[in-house]
């Protein structure tokens, strides 16, 4: 327990007394330390908590000079100033104006008789605050214990309520989303709406720092949890004292252990789902109905998806092949970053795959995920596409155009979306080859994955570079007229893209002028073919 001043007041052996009639609530005053000074300003040698101790031997007599005196002892954060009186010291009882300069500054003002040295008040000081020591330790220790006898059962839920039955601060553990995943008896199932902020924070930087604040009366502490990565958060509710803030670190390591070995638990279900994926992309043409059910019996219940392919990390960027010495390191982050996007996406359908410069991630996410926060979150910083919304049938096709998007990405530092808007003058303002070609594959490739693809974008090339004439467009391919109009109906059910529509129209003629070989010209952007008839 603290030392407070009245509890010096209540031991015999001092026997302290009050110079005037000081209120309980300056009697309830923590005593951090003793000292003996007989400086004329020591406020500023001062720490704050302190009994100061003097003789008086230049205490000023003058009642301005007393005060002066008396609000540099407070100003310095002194708790108490005690006079020593007796034989042969400056004065045997308390001078009147320190006294009332003592009253007015809500300073407590103690004698210590003639008998009883300053040493023996410092002893005691000292002796209750190493007493407050031993038991702030055995408490903690106690916690400590409590803590590890209930990690070693397994499980979240008993540490967070052993932790809270020996300390009485609310626990909750969330997952990097800020779902709960576990919590404590007195913490609220739903986390409080001042500390989103914090868990939002924290999570966004990792492993690297904790977050505090108070609001609406209310303390509030974020703890980052895992080893190597963010497996989870840690929001505590309430005042920490100095024995619970002593046992934080150990709570931490606990509930960090815990979620590592969830995340080891969990791995042969991402290993299932990744192959699940596999499976569903195998199928060149899988039936609505089959891949629904395959997305349903994970748990993705959304009507249409996209793909997302991010490039790994440790992959070779601009090299031209991978570094074997890397091999191993690269895969390890591609598989550290698929878990955690498994985490975050509904369903966990998510795969590494080899690609031509290092590990891509491919994983299929509902239409109404916010794919771009997740990416942040999870992939920050990371070259992305992401494709069009299809349905369960087509998600091989969407992971076919956001791999063609990585290029894109890659040149412009943030995800690349396959309906991005202004991507065409994006691409044509970069020039680059390899963008271009990931472009024109993102555009065409729900084109080259079907039947006869080749046919559909070579009569789409050819109503585009005749402005849209049927009738030489079908002399130009040696077809009827009404074959054209099959083939361009088919193109636009593929490609989801309107003929009709100018943007729609531009981004089909540039792709198909790069497939071509053709590139925008260096004097100035090319002129988008006029519009249809």
């Amino acid at each position: 327990m603290p030392l407070h001043l009245s509890d010096l007041l209540a031991r015999p052996d001092l026997d302290l007394s009050v110079a005037y009639d000081v209120p309980p609530h300056l009697l309830a005053r923590t005593i951090e330390a003793a000292t003996v000074s007989d400086l004329p300003a020591p406020g500023k040698w001062l720490e704050g908590g302190e009994l100061l101790m003097t003789i008086g031997l230049l205490l000023p007599r003058e009642p301005a000079a007393c005060r002066a005196y008396v609000r540099d002892v407070a100003e310095g954060g002194a708790a108490c100033l005690a006079l020593g009186l007796g034989q042969g010291l400056p004065y045997q009882e308390a001078p009147e104006p320190l006294v009332r300069a003592a009253e007015e500054a809500g300073l407590p003002l103690l004698t210590v008789p003639d008998g009883v040295p300053f040493i023996a008040v410092t002893k005691a000081v000292f002796d209750a605050r190493a007493q407050e020591q031993r038991e702030l330790l055995q408490r903690a220790f106690a916690t400590q214990r409590r803590l590890t006898a209930a990690a070693t059962g397994g499980g979240l839920r008993p540490m967070l309520a052993e932790w809270t039955a020996a300390t009485g601060v609310g626990a909750a553990v969330l997952d990097p989303l800020g779902r709960l995943l576990a919590a404590g008896e007195r913490a609220r199932h739903t986390p409080p709406a001042q500390a989103q902020e914090l868990l939002a924070r924290v999570a966004a930087h990792g492993l690297r720092g904790s977050a505090a604040s108070t609001a609406a009366g209310q303390q509030l502490e974020v703890q980052p949890l895992g080893a190597r990565r963010l497996r989870g958060l840690l929001l505590l509710t309430g005042r920490l004292d100095d024995a619970a803030r002593s046992v934080v670190p150990g709570l931490v390591s606990l509930l960090s252990l815990e979620l590592e070995r969830r995340h080891l638990r969990d791995e042969p279900e991402r290993r299932r789902r990744s192959a699940l994926l596999s499976e569903l992309l195998a199928d060149e043409g899988p039936s609505a109905d089959r891949a629904r059910d395959v997305l349903q019996s994970v748990g993705l219940t959304a009507e249409r998806v996209r793909g997302v392919v991010v490039e790994a990390p440790g992959g070779t960027g601009g090299r031209t092949g991978p570094d074997p010495s890397r091999e191993g390191s690269a895969e390890g982050a591609a598989q550290e970053m698929a878990a955690d996007l498994a985490l975050a996406l509904p369903g966990g359908l998510v795969r590494v795959v080899d690609g031509a410069a290092g590990p891509l991630i491919e994983a299929v996410a509902g239409e109404d995920l916010d794919v771009r926060e997740v990416l942040a979150r999870f992939a920050p910083h990371r070259p992305a596409g992401i494709g069009p919304a299809a349905g369960p049938e087509a998600v091989r096709v969407s992971l076919h155009q956001a791999a063609g998007l990585l290029a894109v990405s890659r040149a412009g530092g943030e995800p690349a979306e396959a309906r991005q808007s202004q991507a065409s003058r994006l691409l044509l303002d970069l020039g680059d080859r390899r963008t271009l070609d990931g472009y024109a594959d993102t555009v065409l490739g729900p084109l080259d994955l079907a039947d006869h693809g080749e046919e559909l974008t070579a009569t789409l090339a050819a109503w585009l570079e005749t402005g849209g004439a049927w009738d030489a467009t079908s002399r130009r391919l040696g077809v009827h007229r009404h074959t054209v109009r099959n083939r361009l109906d088919k193109v636009m059910d593929l490609t989801g893209r309107r003929l009709d529509d100018p943007d729609d129209r531009f981004d089909l003629w540039l792709a198909t002028r790069i497939r071509r070989g053709g590139t925008p010209g260096t004097g100035g952007r090319p002129t988008p073919p006029p519009p249809g008839r």
